[in-house]
């Protein structure tokens, strides 16, 4: 830095008195706020919370070089992840709706001592009018469907998370209504939950945690005890839930990547028993995730011997075969579809393979296509009865289909006919009309006159 611009920074500092709450951790002055404006209740924004705010950034000399409010736009970010300067993150988590403040942000906690060329000189002290408009926690759900909504209360440490199976510790406390329904300490693993009483949300919104963090998560019914409920807590069908959840540690699963062949040919068999487990208790959307491991480790493995190759395909076959099940019992058919396709790409007469198939087109109402697929299955497996039972249930709702088709096209007809015969009529009404455009009233009273 030249002798110039400390001179000219000081100069600035002048210009302005330095007063305000010191907002910094150390309490070093390096962020001052000044409230211009009270604003409303108690709450204010968390870490990982959306906020919307209006500011105008100034130099010290008063030269502006920036203003959402010039752009009538608010601005809007992420509190507390890096997304803007230090002195935001630290300054606008202390303020409440329809607050106005003033940060006052030395150069360490605004642009340093490189600035922000040309608007922003190196070792600029930056002055802020902030307005906090709206702050709302994140939203963890895969739709952003406001299913999972999180607003963390103590930021974790590290940048790792659990996975997909990690053993994570934690505590967690529920409430409904206002009412405590839960509260314990447990070690389990990421997606055995449901076994513990957990909801679905609360492992989704783990995988996003970091370890001692400690976090609101609010759930939707969808993300919660469903429609369901949970006699267990008694909790009714539809409710939705607040948890607080402290993930005190966890230890992450090995991703397929992590793992060799032969540790993915020997976990293989204990993932798919697990899964079929949870089948057979009904719980088949974790048989699926046990399932889709299998499908994972094993989709790109290649240079195996002969042994190891066997061993995978009747691995990945099963998986397949097993997901396309899950899925029809959850009336997701079209994924179904798409695990049988891959099931017949390992073996392309597999009995269940085209069955499943065929169960998932008919479900679609692909009545002719599921058709021609049983009849497939009768073909090479004669003794298959149910392929049998269900090549008559094609055929009738596709003579239903026929007949529904037949009345719709008479019908259409019926209209079209009828349509031309008032079109012909009203043609031949426009022959007969009078000449020198008289109407056949203005005839009569022609003739009646002497």
């Amino acid at each position: 830095m030249t002798a110039e611009e400390v001179k000219s920074e000081e100069e600035q500092q002048q210009a302005m008195p330095m007063e305000g709450e010191d907002l910094t951790p150390k309490k070093d002055g390096g962020l001052l706020k000044v409230i211009m404006k009270e604003g409303t209740g108690n709450e204010t924004p968390m870490t990982g919370d959306k906020v919307s705010v209006h500011y105008v950034g100034t130099l010290l000399d008063g030269t502006k070089f920036d203003s959402s409010r010039d752009r009538d736009e608010h601005f809007t970010f992420d509190l507390g992840k890096g997304q803007v300067i230090k002195a935001w993150d630290l300054g606008v988590a202390t303020m409440k709706i329809g607050e106005v403040c003033q940060l006052i942000c030395s150069p360490e906690y605004a642009y340093g001592a490189a600035g922000s060329p040309p608007k922003i000189p190196p070792n600029s002290t930056l002055v802020f009018e902030v307005e906090l408009f709206q702050f709302k926690g994140e939203d963890l759900s895969d739709k952003e469907d406001g299913g999972i909504i999180r607003r963390i209360l103590t930021k974790g440490e590290g940048y790792t998370k659990p996975n997909e199976g990690a053993t994570v510790e934690v505590s967690l406390e529920g409430e409904w209504q206002g009412k405590v329904f839960d509260r314990r300490e447990l070690t389990f693993e990421v997606g055995d939950g449901v076994d513990l009483g957990i909801p679905k949300g609360i492992e989704k919104a783990l995988q996003s945690m970091e370890k001692g963090e400690e976090s609101i998560i609010k759930l939707s019914p969808s993300y919660g005890f469903d429609s369901t409920g949970s006699y267990q807590f008694n909790i009714p069908p539809g409710a939705e839930l607040c948890y607080k959840v402290k993930l005190i540690s966890f230890e992450k699963a090995k991703e397929s990547w992590e793992m060799n062949t032969e540790e993915k040919l020997e976990q293989g068999p204990i993932v798919k028993e697990k899964g079929t487990q949870y089948f057979k208790e009904g719980k088949y959307k974790q048989a699926a995730l046990q399932y889709k491991k299998i499908v994972s480790w094993l989709d790109h493995e290649s240079g195996l011997s002969e042994q190891d190759e066997q061993k995978a395909r009747a691995l990945q076959l099963a998986a397949h075969l097993n997901l396309a099940m899950c899925f029809i019992k959850i009336q997701e058919h079209a994924q179904a579809l798409e695990n049988c396709s891959k099931a017949l790409e390992l073996d392309s007469c597999n009995e269940k393979a085209l069955f499943r198939r065929s169960e998932a087109l008919f479900a679609l109402k692909e009545f002719e296509e599921a058709r021609n697929g049983f009849q497939k299955v009768v073909q090479l497996y004669p003794d298959n009865k149910a392929a049998k039972t269900q090549i008559t249930a094609c055929q009738r709702f596709l003579r239903e289909q026929y007949e529904k088709d037949k009345r719709l096209y008479a019908n259409m007809f019926s209209k079209f006919a009828e349509h031309d015969t008032k079109k012909e009529a009203a043609e031949k009404g426009k022959d007969e009309k009078p000449e020198n455009g008289q109407t056949e009233e203005g005839s009569m009273e022609l003739e009646q006159n002497p």
